[in-house]
């Protein structure tokens, strides 16, 4: 029944969208990161992102990260300024512990600038977290 579906919850697992200089554009861009916080491994990792609001929405983005050591980082894309108008979501699902784990990341619109910086853990770099 119901009261026997265990759902687990996703935790130390975080999406962050970090402020970087790009070598080859000689410019200052915006990229998505994810973070695992965890002490173990987690496994088979995907997220789909998109942007939206009212009338607008960009394309759906499914990235295949495969598999990610304990307190490590992958890049998930590059978010152009122009998206940054819109709420911006990830979707995150993973394999650990032998469970499914999933978990959703909201940047609201215009919550991600310049002035709402902040250090990364692991990363090590200025972003901001949802």
């Amino acid at each position: 029944m119901k009261k026997d579906i265990e759902i687990p919850v996703a935790k130390d697992v975080h999406v962050a969208i970090i402020r970087e200089w790009n070598d080859e554009f000689l410019s200052k861009d915006w990229n998505a990161y994810i973070i695992n916080d965890r002490s173990d491994t987690i496994e088979m990792v995907i997220v789909v992102s998109k942007g939206f609001d009212e009338d607008r929405k960009t394309s759906t983005m499914r990235h295949g990260i495969g598999k990610m050591e304990a307190k490590s980082f992958a890049k998930i894309e590059l978010i152009q300024e122009e998206v940054l108008a819109l709420d911006n979501e990830f979707f995150v699902t993973f394999f650990a512990e032998d469970k499914l784990y999933e978990k959703r990341f909201l940047f609201p619109k215009y919550s991600v600038s310049e002035n709402k910086l902040q250090q990364i853990p692991i990363i090590e770099k200025e972003g901001v977290l949802p």
